[in-house]
């Protein structure tokens, strides 16, 4: 098929997930190779937001290819009751990377259905039937996974799942008090979280689920000492600590895993994304040891079809070993600091920029229309001018391609991207800020 032929088919036939339909313009994508992708017509674009922020090595990766291709030669496909040799070595290998309490994995297909069997596994362990997650969150949009959902996306399932409990995040930056220090502001959202469950019934509460560094939703670092607080909350009321890394794990923010940043061992992990760099889809929870051991003696009410997939765990160990082999932790934390520090220079800069947020290769530019007041440059679903896809837009003009979340941009490359190709994305970025400053402000 010819570029023209692949998008016509794709429109008329496609339906494409979180847009109307009427006048979508897909670009044909002939071949990918590191950070780059190419259309038919030969344009090559940075893939500056790594896809759906999951092909964290890139496109073309050798090794990742032949793994897959290694295992299509054996087998494709056995059941979740069978032993498969990269099932097993997959998850050996994310337990070993995990914190000394974790134990086992169940293999899922993608984040949202790992999120919700991790609340189900919460569940059964406990005995409780409710489950905290945050408003300013995404952990998938299935009918279990969009109730932990806090922000918009969540409204289709609604009325929703009875024992779905939402609190803020510690979102500082549009925060109405103004905090000594970041200490302070981790205290406050701490014992505002340990009031509402109290208010709950604590006894009632079976887990708190967050994603450990907000993705989507703005990039929301957390201060230093909230994840420690909320260990604390978790371990004083007997509730299950869910850190969801669907997003953030897998070497996005320098760690393997974001929470290993604030020195906190979860109950429960979920992940996908990073884990296969999106060659194959997969996703998992992993448990700790006290929760494998209890479904020893109890049934675990949990099945999926295609649950630890060869194909995808053959393209697991291979993402695993690649991590550890081009040291990618280490390039993350490189340009890393580069990112961050140029982000800075644009707030600096640009009146536009209320706040940028970054923590390895994760990071978000929150545009303003009033630096002041922090005003947002658009709300959530009102934007009718279309001003951060026009936005969107002048960076796709340029090649850099990235998406956009209510005032926010976000710019999460691969983390194989080398310091001299993130300077040259950069400085795509710095003159669409100028153009934002100079005439849509």
């Amino acid at each position: 098929m010819t570029g023209e032929e692949i998008k016509s088919t794709l429109v008329e036939y496609n339906l494409q997930s979180w847009s109307k339909q009427k006048g979508l313009n897909p670009i044909p994508v002939e071949k990918g190779e590191g950070i780059y992708f190419w259309d038919y017509d030969g344009n090559r674009y940075s893939d500056m937001s790594a896809q759906l922020v999951n092909m964290n090595l890139g496109f073309g990766n050798k090794d990742i290819a032949d793994a897959i291709k290694e295992q299509v030669d054996k087998f494709c496909f056995v059941g979740p009751s069978y032993g498969a040799e990269p099932r097993a070595k997959l998850a050996k290998m994310i337990i070993d990377l995990m914190p000394d309490n974790m134990g086992k994995v169940f293999f899922t297909n993608a984040g949202a259905d790992a999120n919700e069997n991790a609340i189900k596994m919460a569940r059964m362990f406990t005995g409780r039937n409710k489950v905290f997650s945050r408003y300013r969150s995404y952990h998938g949009s299935s009918f279990g996974a969009g109730n932990l959902t806090g922000e918009p996306r969540r409204y289709a399932l609604e009325p929703g799942i009875p024992g779905f409990v939402k609190f803020f995040d510690p979102y500082v930056y549009r925060e109405k008090i103004n905090f000594a220090s970041e200490e302070e502001a981790g205290e406050y959202y701490v014992s505002k979280l340990r009031e509402q469950v109290i208010y709950e019934g604590p006894d009632n509460v079976a887990a708190i689920v967050m994603e450990t560094v907000t993705g989507s939703n703005g990039v929301i670092i957390p201060p230093m000492n909230y994840l420690p607080g909320v260990r604390k909350i978790c371990d004083e009321f007997g509730i299950m600590m869910i850190c969801d890394e669907v997003m953030a794990g897998w070497g996005r923010t320098g760690k393997m895993f974001a929470f290993e940043n604030f020195g906190v061992k979860p109950d429960i992990v979920t992940f996908a994304k990073g884990v296969t760099c999106g060659y194959v889809q997969l996703g998992g929870v992993a448990v700790s040891k006290e929760i494998a051991a209890y479904f020893d003696d109890h049934v675990l009410s949990c099945g999926l079809t295609y649950s630890g997939h060869p194909l995808a765990c053959a393209a697991g160990v291979a993402c695993v070993n690649y991590y550890s082999k081009a040291n990618v932790l280490e390039n993350v934390n490189k340009v890393g600091a580069v990112l961050k520090e140029t982000l800075e220079g644009f707030k600096e800069k640009y009146a536009c920029v209320g706040d940028v947020r970054a923590i390895g290769l994760f990071s978000a530019i929150e545009l303003v229309k009033d630096k002041a007041t922090k005003e947002p440059f658009v709300e959530y679903g009102k934007d009718p001018e279309g001003k951060m896809g026009k936005i969107i837009g002048m960076l796709k003009a340029k090649k850099f391609m990235t998406y956009s979340h209510e005032n926010m941009i976000l710019i999460c490359p691969p983390l194989i991207i080398t310091e001299e190709q993130l300077k040259e994305e950069l400085i795509k970025v710095d003159e669409v800020l100028a153009v934002v400053d100079a005439e849509m402000l």
